[in-house]
């Protein structure tokens, strides 16, 4: 089955916890839009629920399909939110933000009761690490931002003529190897002027990663399937 079939069965079996009056809030990226897609479906079937976009893109995208979208300036909470991920591995550790949305992203989930990835099965790994991980950066502190990430082990590239939603760019960073993640994102984080990073370790309550056709759902507190 095509890749872009089980991004589509994963999103559909992640929109199917949503339920009337629930609020969502919608990722960003090539997989986040199948979630959009499926979610506009089930509007038009009924569902009442209303979304939170992580993106000026996911916003435009929900509002051209019936969704109705708020403005997460005025949310304090949210009831689940469904987005992809760039690699995820069985401690529900993963990493995002291939699309540059990952500070959004993440301030989403953190409000969130439960947040959900989906994926398809090459993004299901058995240890995180591999994927360029993001970093959003303040302009004004780019090139110190940059030193100290270097220092901390990575190979660093800033996407050219690439700014994030918030008016910041984009660090992306290979490191050889993540022993700890936890570690490193305690690092990144205490970098002045690194804004948000891709690593989300605490966030992600649950998954649901489509291979060949069959969806496979792992939770982080319970049984999976």
């Amino acid at each position: 089955m095509a890749t872009d079939d089980d991004k589509r069965l994963a999103a559909e079996a992640a929109v199917a916890e949503a339920r009337d009056g629930m609020l969502v809030g919608l990722g960003t990226g090539t997989t986040a839009a199948h979630a959009i897609a499926a979610l506009a479906r089930r509007v038009a079937d009924g569902l009442r629920v209303e979304a939170v976009a992580t993106s000026a893109a996911t916003a435009t995208a929900a509002r051209a399909a019936g969704i109705v979208v708020r403005d997460f300036a005025e949310i304090a909470a949210l009831d689940l939110t469904i987005d992809g991920a760039d690699e995820i591995d069985p401690r529900l550790y993963a990493i995002k933000g291939a699309g540059g949305a990952m500070l959004r992203e993440k301030t989403v989930a953190a409000a969130s009761r439960r947040m959900v990835v989906i994926a398809d099965g090459s993004k299901r790994v058995a240890a995180i690490g591999a994927a360029r991980l993001p970093v959003e950066v303040l302009p004004f502190a780019r090139a110190s931002v940059v030193a100290a990430l270097e220092r901390l082990g990575a190979a660093v590239t800033v996407r050219v003529g690439y700014m994030t939603d918030n008016g910041n760019v984009v660090a992306d960073c290979r490191f050889p190897a993540m022993p700890d993640p936890r570690a490193l994102a305690a690092e990144i984080a205490a970098i002045p002027g690194a804004l948000g990073h891709g690593l989300f370790l605490d966030e992600v309550d649950a998954a649901y990663i489509a291979a060949d056709g069959v969806v496979t759902r792992l939770e982080r507190d319970g049984p999976s399937d």
